[in-house]
């Protein structure tokens, strides 16, 4: 059943059931529901020059810079075959090793899907060919480059952990599986891997090679019972949901769909069902591909419950946790609803979580187009993804601060970082064209405004997009060929343009108002017509969410930030904030060809120039402000300017500071521990240890005086436990229940010997008996005034 005109023009239900097969291959298993909208196919979309097609070429480059065979070093190694290569450093020689060759192989895929560039495609074939041949050297399906490491710090082959957890033998610490760094979700990029590859040209080995990996570990899962295996999922397992449901619509065997639907964390996603936000604290790129997996149930099974938690999850991160470029989660955690405003800091916006937020984004709009969701997929497209590579080394980054002055870090192509973020970073920047331009039955609709051509084979239509948008207002639209010429047009008119749009056709105005974010233009096209699109880019203040006080300059999709200065160059300054009633009249445009804004008057402590926030690589930026009028500023100059001073003093002289309870701090800082836990509490992480247990970890030290500190919480109950350094103790913290209702900090001096001569130290907390130590919300080290 084909849905109407009229049904577009309506603006059915936003959670209507339909579904989006992907690209590449007919479904055996078709999904139950119609289908509403699918993106045109990558390979009929050529991306014209722009910052996205330099981001494609630049990426490239690097895509064509890397080693296939020393990715595949410990899957040949772990076969029993000699590697070709020596394994890569960074993550890819840890005990995650190999997560990195699913996303390369996503890369390859899509990278010959944007350009046609050849050697793409030969690479994902050859890894292909590498991994079948590999999974041959096995007898039970698996093929694996992850790792386990010993109690003498040795890597060993980490295929030895599934026959424990089949024995019941479980030993989760969320990141952490029988000593093997998330070992399911480094699976789960093997999946989507090759099945991406099966996907785009028809590689059956490629599928053969998932389906022996899909039976061994249905026979790992099969072992276990509800609770070992909700026990099990408590380890960040991808999605693997996804990637089981993806085999099912390949293959039509329901034993896969039966696996999907039980790799269901209930912790998280029963409450989503439920349509409740208890997202905070929860590691957040843990938690978005389990809904995309969801989102793939739904559209095979047209159950209610798993899409109505893609949604609602989509609607509340979107919508309540969200920061003005499209990114989430501050050190990479979720925090309370509507608290943006209190989570600006160095580690915000972690680029796997946007990535993945715009893989949701694509998944719901095509249940249902509305324009609301392209104007959040543009957002976070434009800002934070095409900020999160630097054009001129091809480096990506891991987070991108909302801190004022902070620097962005970007992995350096030599230096073998291979975090997360640069899997899903050459994944981004392989396929900006891939969300432009979508069809519904006889509609072509235009979602993203970036210079490129397509071809629309059902209509015989070639068609370009010219524009120097978002800088500049004007789109133009043109038929380069028309075989079929009555169609419909559905231009995106972004909500924020405000009702300011204007439209013509060969010069001629028509009507422009949306209908679910959408101008329709139906008409028999012809061979050489032009559409123009005007869109207002003026101006405008955005409150962070929670927080009408905060604000962030936007000028249409762009969102502006204040240069603070080269990266290379240390900020000493005060933190700008924005001073007077009508802000936005002191910006005065400069002549440039790009935005650029210079204030009069209304930044303190000085003035300033604003520029496009993404386009900030190498320098400092300010995107937030704390607004005040003129005479609440008189009142909170002093209080203001002083607590941003004592911020500044105490962050120049940190040394090191570790964010206990969070992965990547704890493996930068070699934490190790037994019977301690990470733990939350009024969005902060932090550690526990319990009796009989501690946790300790390398802090770095310099010459001279030096204080530790940590931070507590004021209600916990009585608990005593000791600090020590090196292995001697300086201290014993007695936690009383004295200080109720806020956190606190405890300064440590530290005996000058205990440092002396050295550049790192271990610091270690060990609860006194029957007692428990901590939980500890962070430990900073300093220099003493």
């Amino acid at each position: 059943m084909k849905a109407s005109r009229r049904e577009w023009m309506a603006g059915v239900a936003a959670l209507a059931l339909c579904s989006v097969p992907l690209k590449g291959f007919a479904a055996i298993v078709a999904p139950k529901v119609p289908l509403k909208a699918k993106p045109l196919p990558l390979t009929a979309v050529r991306l014209r020059p722009s910052a996205y097609a330099t981001a494609v070429e630049v990426n490239i480059d690097y895509l064509m810079s890397l080693s296939p065979d020393r990715f595949l070093h410990n899957f040949r190694k772990y076969a029993g075959l000699e590697p070709k290569a020596p394994i890569y450093g960074g993550w890819e020689s840890d005990t995650i090793a190999g997560h990195t060759l699913g996303h390369y192989m996503t890369a390859l895929v899509l990278g010959w899907q944007q350009t046609g560039n050849p050697e793409c495609r030969r690479r994902a074939d050859y890894i292909v060919e590498e991994l079948a041949l590999c999974q041959s050297r096995r007898s039970d399906g698996y093929i694996g480059a992850l790792g386990r490491k010993t109690k003498d710090g040795t890597i060993v082959d980490g295929e030895a952990i599934f026959p424990e957890v089949m024995r019941g033998e479980i030993k989760s610490g969320g990141f952490d599986l029988n000593g093997s760094w998330s070992p399911l979700y480094t699976v789960h990029k093997y999946f989507a891997g090759l099945l991406d590859v099966h996907a785009a040209w028809g590689n059956a080995k490629a599928l053969e090679v998932v389906i022996g990996l899909g039976g061994y570990f249905e026979k790992v899962f099969a072992a276990l019972d509800d609770k070992q295996m909700q026990e099990l999922l408590g380890c960040e397992y991808g999605g693997l949901n996804e990637s089981y449901a993806e085999l099912y619509a390949r293959t039509g065997d329901l034993r896969w769909l039966k696996v999907a639907e039980r790799i269901f964390d209930r912790r998280v996603l029963a409450p989503l069902e439920a349509q409740e936000d208890k997202l905070a604290n929860f590691h957040a790129n843990t938690q978005v591909p389990k809904l995309i997996g969801l989102g793939r149930i739904h559209e095979l099974t047209g159950k209610e419950a798993p899409g109505k938690a893609a949604r609602f999850f989509w609607e509340r991160v979107t919508g309540h946790h969200s920061y003005v470029i499209g990114g989430n989660a501050d050190r990479e955690y979720f925090f309370e609803p509507d608290t943006v405003a209190l989570h600006l800091t160095e580690s915000t916006c972690e680029h796997c979580n946007t990535y993945n937020m715009l893989k949701l984004t694509r998944q719901l709009y095509g249940w249902q187009p509305d324009g609301a969701l392209f104007d959040y997929y543009e957002r976070a497209h434009l800002n934070h993804v095409m900020s999160a590579q630097n054009p001129a080394t091809g480096g990506f980054t891991y987070m991108t601060p909302m801190m004022s002055g902070a620097a962005r870090g970007y992995s350096q192509p030599g230096e073998e970082a291979f975090w997360c973020c640069v899997g899903s970073g050459m994944e981004s920047h392989a396929k900006h064209g891939d969300s432009i331009y979508w069809e519904g039955d006889d509609t072509l609709f235009v979602n993203l405004y970036i210079p490129s051509s397509v071809q629309w084979q059902a209509k015989g239509v070639a068609a370009t997009i010219d524009t120097e948008y978002p800088f500049k207002s004007d789109v133009r639209f043109t038929l380069d060929a028309v075989k079929q010429g009555k169609f419909a047009l559905a231009l995106r008119i972004p909500a924020w343009s405000g009702g300011k749009a204007a439209i013509t056709v060969n010069g001629a105005p028509v009507p422009s108002a949306p209908t679910n974010g959408y101008a329709f233009i139906e008409r028999r096209w012809k061979r050489g017509d032009v559409v123009a699109l005007h869109l207002p880019l003026d101006l405008r203040l955005e409150s962070a969410p929670g927080a009408q006080d905060v604000v962030a300059v936007v000028r249409g999709p762009l969102v502006l930030a204040a240069d603070l200065g080269p990266s290379e160059t240390e900020w000493t300054g005060v933190e700008p904030a924005m001073v007077g009633d009508s802000p936005l009249a002191a910006f005065a445009p400069m002549v440039s060809d790009r935005p650029r804004f210079q204030t009069a008057g209304i930044i303190r402590p000085g003035n300033l120039t604003f520029v496009p926030f993404y386009s900030q690589y190498d320098r400092r930026s300010a995107v937030y402000f704390k607004r005040f009028t003129e005479a609440g500023w008189k009142t909170e100059e002093a209080a203001f300017l002083a607590e941003q001073a004592r911020q500044k003093d105490l962050a120049a002289r940190s040394i090191d500071f570790m964010h206990l309870g969070e992965m990547q701090p704890e493996r930068d800082h070699a934490l190790t521990s037994e019977l301690s836990y990470p733990t939350s509490y009024r969005g902060r992480n932090g550690r526990d240890a319990r009796s009989g247990g501690f946790f300790e970890f390398t802090m770095k030290v310099k010459p001279g005086p030096l204080l530790l500190q940590a931070s507590y919480w004021g209600d916990e109950r009585s608990r005593v436990f000791d600090i020590l350094i090196d292995n001697v103790k300086v201290a014993t913290q007695r936690l009383e229940n004295d200080r109720p209702g806020k956190f606190f900090d405890v300064d440590y001096p530290l005996p000058e010997d205990l440092t002396k001569g050295k550049s790192s130290v271990k610091v270690r907390f060990v609860p006194a008996d029957r007692s428990s130590a901590g939980p500890v919300f962070g430990v900073r080290l300093f220099t003493a005034k």
